[in-house]
């Protein structure tokens, strides 16, 4: 089955769908590293150019189009407006579902969408649903979270599947839990990190241990006996000092005050910004993962155990990466990007079981309502 893959990234979604035995053909994305990071570890059918430059004529026909355009640009949907180049996204991604007519699509947003309005102050979701209809399409909205499917991060996505064939698309069997009744218990951070040894200059580190769990097996199924990237992010004197103080689960709350920077102090005082200087908890999966995750103070990137920040290493292992998987990038920071942006393939695996299966069955037994130009 052909899949397109539009706003790609460093390829966590495609990942996830080449795992399941779909086969990408197509992908576009406009940052550089992301696109070598791509070819490296996905495959080079990768257009590295900026999606409004491309001519969709160019783009091959497929059964499924993944992915979706930055959230900036919602609020340019229901207004075609061309001196907005963040809604003329919205709108090319539109311009190429009708061009492509896939039988499916996947668009994957944050979950800020829910509540984004258009300039005309309307509903972005239920603008997109319009337009989408306007093609032929019937859409469904879920609400993911990627601890249920095996991540080790509560990380939380709107997904709407979108159907040539008149269908809703039901979102995918739950595997995990919270308490592990009747399912797969989460997977923890220290499910996730403990076979791995400290830290070290190159990034090249040997495993500690065998795998001493399913999540470890999946991120080491090629056999290796060590992974790279392992990294810690430069923290200062001061940063250094706070996360000595914070507790396994904890955040800024766990810092004495005459540690505590203004901005801490603010906090505390307000009650805001509970995952900043957050530390990881052995037992749960961590928070959402976002392109900072090498500053203590935005988000909780805290190593459960030991005072430090997550590697990257770290940071593709919560975000379901094997330890197969490498980046290429010409700068630090566009590591951090590269992962922070990513869909966890877990998650995106986890499709399959819907989308594959339904697609077999229409492509035996329906008829679309609109055919293919």
């Amino acid at each position: 089955m052909k899949v397109v893959s539009l706003f790609s990234g460093c390829g966590g979604l495609d990942l996830g769908f080449k795992m399941a035995g779909f086969n990408i053909v197509w992908a576009n994305d406009i940052l550089p590293d992301a696109c070598e990071t791509y070819k490296k570890e996905i495959g080079d059918h990768i257009v590295c150019k900026d999606i409004s430059e491309i001519d969709v004529r160019s783009i091959p026909e497929a059964d499924v189009i993944i992915g979706g355009p930055p959230c900036q640009g919602f609020s340019g949907v229901g207004k075609r407006d061309p001196d907005d180049a963040r809604s003329m996204l919205v709108w090319r991604y539109l311009e190429i579902i009708n061009k492509v007519k896939p039988s499916f699509f996947l668009f994957e947003n944050v979950t800020g969408i829910r509540s984004s309005k258009t300039a005309k102050g309307k509903n972005v979701l239920e603008e997109l649903k319009n337009q989408f209809q306007l093609l032929g399409y019937t859409t469904t909205i879920h609400l993911l979270n990627a601890a249920d499917y095996g991540v080790p991060q509560r990380r939380k996505r709107v997904f709407i599947i979108g159907s040539l064939y008149g269908k809703d698309i039901s979102s995918p069997p739950q595997t995990h839990s919270i308490d592990g009744k009747d399912l797969i218990k989460w997977v923890g951070s220290k499910d996730a990190f403990s076979d791995l040894d400290l830290p070290n200059d190159d990034g090249i580190v040997f495993y500690k241990n065998k795998p001493i769990n399913q999540f470890q097996e999946y991120l080491r199924h090629k056999g290796g006996k060590f992974t790279d990237l392992h990294l810690t992010p430069y923290a200062s004197e001061t940063d250094r000092v706070i996360i000595s103080y914070v507790k396994p689960g904890g955040n800024y709350m766990d810092v004495p005050d005459e540690f505590s920077t203004k901005r801490i102090m603010y906090f505390k005082s307000t009650g805001g910004r509970t995952t900043t200087y957050g530390r990881l908890d052995p037992d749960m999966p961590g928070y959402t993962l976002n392109t900072h995750f090498n500053r203590p103070n935005v988000g909780c990137n805290i190593h459960y155990e030991q005072d430090r920040m997550i590697t990257i290493r770290e940071g593709l292992r919560m975000q379901s990466f094997p330890d197969s998987f490498s980046l290429y990038s010409r700068t630090k920071r566009n590591y951090y990007v590269q992962v922070g942006n990513a869909v966890p393939p877990l998650l995106s695996f986890a499709w399959q079981s819907t989308l594959g299966n339904i697609l077999m069955k229409v492509k035996n037994h329906f008829t679309p309502f609109h055919n293919k130009n």
